[in-house]
């Protein structure tokens, strides 16, 4: 196997999003396989631990909350914004060539980068899929498509998935760039759904590379997040009921909030004892009106919850105030059900943590969960992903009565953790990740081999 010389950009890296998680192990399984990494972000939260600090560059304009960034959107973005402007036609094109003369200094910034460090191919972590950073969009896309530099787009998810993204004023550009299907590229999505969609709308083959999980250094409780409980307030008795997610109306957390109600409702002796956690932050796409109707839905169905975002982070350590800090992974130790309800989800790296950590989980049946999951043979409390006229899923009794099983019959647990911890070790661990991206570098090395060439005839002819 050839090894390259790799350039991984990203709008931010090192967070406990779903990007940065799964990047995180590219780049430990990369690194494992021989190639050397480079990783370009418009913001770290945390430092990559696998890579050395000058392998770590910054380019602000790429960072999803840039001035920029921030201005565009609200320029394009009408869901977005309660009061935003009409845009002309004339307009329109005004924005879109701003838009492409600042996307343009991107790539040259980033070219520039490419030159200096040697890189060989680029791996686009969901800039061209998602708006979130449209200056990189642009600037990676003229990278691959104009400077000629191999690329391989590893989409997440799409901006036509996201419905304050589904209506704009720049559908032509985000049609255009995210993704491209110009001749020379390789795309890789999570799921075969998703590899369905995208063959469909932009006529290119992309290949499948699951989310996979670390099953050989599973989760497991140590001496660090054995104080998970009694730092936080909770008794070794009590119940924990986590909800390892951010706070995204699409993660559906009220669902997951009344069928914790409807199990104490069910069995008032658990009532004290059951807590409900959701344990990350709202992320890259805030929204105080959701985070106050969880809390009020919470208080009317007598749900104890706890919002524990700011004791999880990436890493281990200690916050400002010095308290300790806990990973998401820590909280999956202590926890001793997970919920996962979400409406959509681009495949379900939280699912497979919690698979990890041996954690029973209750999961709707969202789309890929069907799809690229459930047909896997795991054993999950499942609820169908139907909606009353309301909008609320609809939950049955039986799911109630199998979720206070789970919860009170060690026995129960065991049979359901063992089983789906072996299933996702066999398809979803690092030996399969490690296959694929093998197979992926092998297939797309001719490009890549003639695309250093071209690099390597760029620097000749600036250097002049």
């Amino acid at each position: 196997m050839n090894t390259f010389r790799i350039g991984i950009i990203c709008g931010k890296l090192g967070d406990v999003d779903g990007v940065s998680l799964e990047t995180d192990k590219w780049i430990r399984v990369l690194s494992e396989q021989g190639h050397k990494i480079t990783t370009i972000a418009g913001t770290y939260t945390s430092p990559i631990s696998a890579l050395p600090e000058d392998a770590q560059l910054d380019c602000e304009e790429i960072q999803f909350n840039s001035p920029e960034q921030v201005y565009y959107e609200k320029l394009v973005f009408p869901h977005l914004h309660r009061y935003a402007p009409h845009i002309s036609e004339e307009r329109k094109k005004e924005i879109i060539d701003g838009l492409e003369i600042e996307g343009n200094e991107v790539a040259n910034k980033l070219f520039d980068i490419v030159q200096k460090k040697d890189i060989d191919v680029i791996i686009a972590q969901n800039t061209n899929a998602m708006p979130m950073t449209l200056l990189g969009g642009i600037g990676v896309h003229k990278l691959a498509v104009d400077r000629r530099v191999a690329t391989i787009f590893h989409h997440h998810d799409f901006w036509w998935e996201r419905s304050r993204f589904s209506n704009s004023h720049i559908d032509t550009l985000l049609s255009r760039i995210m993704p491209p299907a110009d001749p020379g590229l390789e795309h890789v999505v999570l799921s075969t759904y998703a590899a369905h969609i995208l063959s469909s709308i932009k006529r290119v083959v992309p290949r499948v590379v699951p989310n996979c999980e670390d099953f050989d250094e599973p989760v497991t409780l140590d001496d660090y997040n054995r104080s998970f409980r009694s730092e936080l307030g909770f008794k070794e008795d009590d119940l924990l009921i986590v909800q390892p997610t951010r706070v995204v109306r699409r993660k559906r957390i009220e669902d997951a909030v009344e069928l914790t109600g409807r199990l104490i409702e069910a069995h008032p002796e658990l009532s004290d004892r059951t807590h409900f956690i959701v344990s990350l932050y709202q992320g890259d796409e805030p929204d105080e009106n959701y985070v106050q109707e969880i809390l009020d839905l919470a208080r009317r169905r007598n749900v104890n919850i706890h919002m524990i975002s700011d004791r999880v982070a990436s890493k281990r350590g200690t916050s400002s105030d010095g308290k300790m800090l806990f990973t998401n992974r820590d909280v999956l130790a202590n926890a001793d059900l997970v919920t996962y309800l979400p409406i959509w989800e681009g495949f379900g790296n939280a699912y497979l943590e919690a698979v990890a950590a041996s954690v029973p989980v209750v999961v709707s049946t969202y789309l890929v969960y069907k799809t690229d999951l459930k047909i896997m043979g795991f054993d999950n409390i499942e609820i169908l992903d139907r909606y009353d006229t309301s909008g609320k899923l609809k939950i049955s009794d039986e799911v109630v009565e199998q979720m206070y099983l789970t919860l009170t019959d060690k026995n129960v647990r065991k049979r359901i953790t063992k089983k789906n911890f072996e299933i996702g070790s066999r398809y979803f661990g690092m030996d399969t990740l490690h296959a694929l991206l093998r197979d992926l570098f092998d297939d797309y090395g001719d490009e890549i081999r003639a695309s250093r060439k071209r690099i390597k005839k760029s620097k000749t002819f600036y250097s002049v």
